[in-house]
């Protein structure tokens, strides 16, 4: 299995005024810090080694967490630095530690799907990256995917269509060929690597049957709370 980078370096403004004095994958949830939940959920579907991309307040999630031992994982962290490099930018600053083909989720999200199949897809399709999406039909959060015949067709988080009936879950796969091209200590973001991908029909996908959670909002931090009481 592929190890796993874990983008929580965002400022975490619409948690605020939770997150002035915490990173978000520190707020409560549950009674214990949201990132020991998602970290557990990780080894139970089958994950070794974690990087953590962190830069606001990370010092304090590394307090926390430490090398993984206590989650029977391993676990490493990848700083920003002074400037904020957004989520493809995190990736390339970690990329000496995840290797060749990684996973990439974000430190709000707890995601229980099938992770091995997730994998499994990826392998089979030939393409050098995977999203998995959710039929969310604007249930959830403002879907932002078309589907055709199996294939995504449109991606766009700004520009939103009636057509849109799936949603990016928060679990991809890149290889390292698509972030190393980045030039280093520049902010990137995420979704235009998967934009240009899809634009070139090369991003493979899984639908997962699992629905996603998140702790994003105060919304989605009440919601997950209750579940995993």
């Amino acid at each position: 299995m592929p190890p796993v980078a874990i983008l929580a370096g965002g400022l975490a403004t619409r948690m605020r005024p939770i997150t002035e004095k915490i990173p978000k994958s520190l707020i409560s949830v549950a009674g214990e810090a949201f990132i020991f939940h998602q970290l557990r959920l990780l080894k139970k579907r089958g994950v070794h080694r974690v990087v953590l991309c962190v830069s606001y307040l990370g010092e304090m999630i590394e307090a926390k967490v430490g090398d993984g031992s206590l989650f029977g994982l391993e676990i490493s962290y990848s700083y920003d630095g002074e400037q904020l490099l957004g989520t493809a930018g995190a990736l390339k600053k970690a990329l000496p530690q995840l290797g060749d083909v990684f996973f990439v989720t974000y430190g709000d999200s707890y995601l229980s799907c099938d992770y091995e199949a997730v994998y499994e897809r990826y392998q089979q399709s030939g393409q050098s990256a995977l999203m998995t999406i959710y039929r969310n039909e604007n249930l959830h959060d403002v879907s932002n995917i078309i589907l055709k015949n199996g294939k995504i067709v449109c991606y766009d988080k700004v520009n939103h269509v009636p057509q849109m009936q799936y949603i990016d879950y928060g679990l991809g796969i890149l290889c390292r060929r698509l972030v190393d091209r980045l030039e280093p200590a520049k902010p990137y973001d995420l979704a235009d690597i998967y934009m240009n991908l899809v634009k070139n029909g090369e991003l493979a996908c899984f639908v997962s049957p699992e629905r996603f959670y998140e702790i994003g909002s105060p919304a989605g931090l009440n919601e997950l709370s209750n579940i995993l009481r």
